[in-house]
């Protein structure tokens, strides 16, 4: 019994020796990164046209085939679904189903909200409405928009803050965000598109920085038509959007040897993203030729992933 009491008393001591040793023998903590990763629905736009996938399926995909459960729709791949009920409530039961959240969905064809001709850009502001309640119905925080529009530089951003502002006024009841992307044309030029916001001066209206969309150019006079001809800094530019980030989309087209992207340096990137303050949401929209969709979507979550932490 003696020897037992003197084990015990041995053997406790020296637990208790163990647990007092350095932190440098116990396992590292992995560094948490400063945003989470959505998945652009883009990212399968060539899948999706090519009816392998649908809108219906696109959050089982996200879930199930990249561990992702954050996502972002694209308007175009249920285009006439934006007051279908029966539809939404199927698309939200899959949501609920893979435990998957909705963010934003991606607006485009429903026209300029920097149209210089007022009937236009109301009819785009029309337009948009249906889809500020689409994202309130499947609890998304936002829509992004397009600030197209032709005329001079100073004329369409004068439409800009118009048509975003009247928007924002719709929305705002609805806790809805307006962001705009830079999406060719003037919206590509960093100092325009915030310009716009500083005026515009609205919390719910806001930016969505892309890393790639900076062609402010093209040779056929269009936003998305012909070869780029002049390209705005993308650095320069998504530090002067980012005051106003509601969002980033981390847009990869190609990767070299060891994993990284060729066209953007994302450990520079996210410095400016982090040291702006932002700590929200970045959507993976994968849009490269060499690899297929599944994996570069896969190569970009795995870059995010190395970088994340580091910056």
């Amino acid at each position: 019994m003696t020897d037992r009491r003197s084990f015990l008393k041995q053997a406790t001591g020296a637990l208790a020796g163990m647990a007092a040793l350095p932190t440098v023998f116990a396992e590292p903590t992995a560094k948490k990164m400063f945003f989470d990763i959505s998945l652009a629905e883009w990212s399968l736009h060539k899948s999706i046209r090519a009816g392998k996938l649908t809108n219906l399926d696109f959050p089982a995909v996200a879930k199930n085939e990249f561990g992702i459960s954050i996502v972002e729709y694209v308007n175009q791949f249920f285009m006439d679904k934006a007051k279908d009920t029966a539809y939404l409530n199927d698309l939200l039961k899959r949501c609920k189903d893979n435990g998957v959240t909705n963010h934003l969905i991606m607006i485009d064809g429903e026209g300029g909200l920097a149209e210089t001709d007022a009937a236009k850009r109301n009819e785009a502001v029309e337009k948009h409405k249906k889809w500020v309640e689409c994202a309130k119905y499947l609890g998304c925080k936002t829509i992004r928009v397009n600030s197209f529009g032709r005329g001079t530089a100073e004329d369409v951003a004068k439409a800009a803050v118009e048509g975003l502002g009247k928007l924002g006024e719709f929305a705002k009841p609805m806790n809805i965000n307006i962001i705009v992307e830079n999406h060719g044309g003037y919206s590509s030029n960093g100092q325009w598109l915030s310009g716009v916001m500083k005026q515009v001066n609205m919390k719910n209206v806001g930016t969505l920085p892309d890393f790639g969309n900076f062609c402010i150019k093209r040779s056929d006079g269009t936003e998305w038509g012909g070869k780029c001809t002049e390209e705005y800094d993308r650095y320069k530019g998504v530090a002067e959007m980012m005051p106003f980030a509601k969002g980033v989309s981390a847009k990869t087209h190609e990767f070299d040897a060891n994993g990284n992207c060729i066209e953007t340096d994302y450990n520079r990137i996210l410095k400016i993203v982090k040291d702006s303050g932002f700590r929200g949401i970045a959507g993976i929209e994968y849009e490269g030729e060499k690899l297929d969709e599944y994996a570069g979507i896969k190569k970009t979550k795995e870059l995010l992933e190395r970088v994340g932490p580091l910056v």
